[in-house]
């Protein structure tokens, strides 16, 4: 993979951030903007084990998994909370088997509560590969 594309990758990673953070910021909230906001989360979760996936193969390493992707980025130092991201990824695939009122608004408390996470990763992230986007400006 291409010095663009990984950048490229964590572009879209941030802008899926953003969006969900804009979901969180709503001040009303009722089942469709937590529904919203846990499609948002679903899509943020996606983007952010693919990208530690490409990352990693940047840095010669090999993750098949969403949990073996965080694993391996929590080895790295990329990853400083890992009962956080394996929390956010048993939200994410509980949102996928079982939907009911109760789990959807206790995912939504956990996605408040662990959205620091995902932007204090996210800007360690850009910190570490920040020559992805030099060597595009070189």
């Amino acid at each position: 993979m291409s010095n663009r594309k990984a950048y490229q990758i964590l572009e879209n990673l941030g802008r899926a951030i953003h969006r969900l953070n804009a979901a969180l910021q709503e001040t009303y909230i009722n089942s469709l903007s937590i529904d919203g906001t846990i499609f948002r989360f679903k899509v943020t979760i996606e983007l952010y084990w693919k990208t530690l996936k490409r990352l990693l193969e940047l840095e010669g390493l090999e993750a098949r998994t969403p949990k073996e992707s965080l694993k391996k980025a929590y080895v790295a130092g990329w990853i400083e909370n890992e009962e956080a991201w394996l929390q956010m990824l048993h939200d994410r695939k509980e949102t996928s088997h079982v939907y009911d009122e109760d789990t959807a608004y206790k995912i939504y408390k956990n996605i408040q509560k662990n959205f620091q996470e995902l932007e204090r990763t996210y800007n360690g992230l850009l910190k570490h590969f920040s020559y992805l986007n030099d060597s595009e400006t070189s």
